[in-house]
């Protein structure tokens, strides 16, 4: 079974700042917008680099999403700035409206998604938000495992055209993908080759799906992982084509059930190849204050969870 070495540690939203700053130095029509959050999305080195385009826009992030949205009308390329909770939730009518149905070039930046905030609780730890945007038309959505793959996530979708909604998270967890490795919008990677069951995962737990992978392959069970670092548009070739091999499917992410990936594949599978599935997510509840590691154990979306989803899904085939 093919392994993966970790590379060392690093938060997701890093490989944002140093992508974004990147981006700075190449292309003068790319600009930033934070909504008084510089520092958490590390957002530092661009708004050094380039005072001219920076704009600090304060507490006020639907009044962010709106000037980003003008900008594009003069060829810019406005990158948004916020918590995953401020970027969608907060301000869901000014982007559907101003961005997703006008169709402008702006790219959601959205940081410390999902329970791995950890101690700022609830009220932050957003899991809703990958339905939330998948649902708007022409929204591209995308959701990295590691600081590499966020990096090289962030300087695609500078080049694509359309609204794109990325979210990445602040805990520092192992960094796996090679540097070098391409980053296409809406193709999926797959990572382990395997004939007994597939285990589409995204962001954070994706490193947990090839944990349970080395796992169970010391119980003589094969598994096969594909990560889905592109939620929106999904790969439905590379869905397809692994369910059809190992004839069952688990998915895993750090979003609500409902609305999540998990979805996504599941509408696949049941309208052009039904499949036994089983679910590695929040169940319909919100989060709580604690440590990423004590949330993601308390919350069901740890290695042994899919190691579990896995061994129930096979029952089933």
């Amino acid at each position: 079974m093919k392994e993966y070495p970790v590379l060392g540690k690093k938060d997701t939203r890093s490989g944002f700042g140093d992508a974004l700053a990147e981006l700075g130095r190449k292309n003068k029509d790319v600009v930033a917008l934070c909504a008084d959050l510089t520092g958490s999305l590390k957002m530092n080195q661009f708004k050094d680099e380039n005072p001219e385009r920076f704009f600090q826009i304060g507490i006020a992030e639907a009044n962010m999403m709106c000037i980003a949205a003008g900008m594009t009308i003069g060829g810019k390329i406005p990158f948004t700035g916020t918590f995953a909770e401020f970027s969608t939730a907060r301000v869901y009518d000014q982007i559907r409206q101003s961005i997703a149905y006008s169709d402008k070039n702006v790219k959601i930046c959205a940081s410390h998604a999902g329970l791995t905030l950890g101690e700022d609780g609830a009220t932050h730890q957003t899991l809703e938000d990958i339905g939330m945007m998948k649902m708007l038309p022409g929204m591209v959505v995308i959701n990295p495992c590691d600081y590499n793959q966020t990096k090289a996530a962030t300087l695609a979708i500078a080049e694509h055209k359309g609204p794109v909604y990325l979210r990445f998270g602040r805990p520092k967890v192992p960094i796996f993908i090679p540097e070098d490795m391409p980053f296409e919008i809406g193709k999926a990677l797959p990572l382990i080759e395997g004939k007994d069951v597939t285990v589409f995962a995204t962001g954070h737990l994706v490193w947990k799906a090839l944990e349970a992978a080395k796992e169970l392959d010391k119980e003589g069970i094969s598994v096969e992982v594909i990560n889905i670092h592109t939620i929106k548009p999904l790969d439905k070739q590379a869905v397809l084509a692994s369910a059809k091999k190992t004839r069952a499917v688990v998915s895993a992410e750090e979003h609500q059930k409902a609305g999540g990936l998990g979805e996504s594949i599941a509408r696949v599978l049941a309208t052009e190849l039904p499949t036994p599935m089983e679910f590695v997510a929040v169940n319909d509840s919100f989060g709580e204050s604690g440590t990423p590691d004590e949330l993601m154990t308390k919350y069901g979306l740890d290695t042994v969870n899919i190691v579990e989803a896995v061994k129930k899904v096979i029952k089933r085939k």
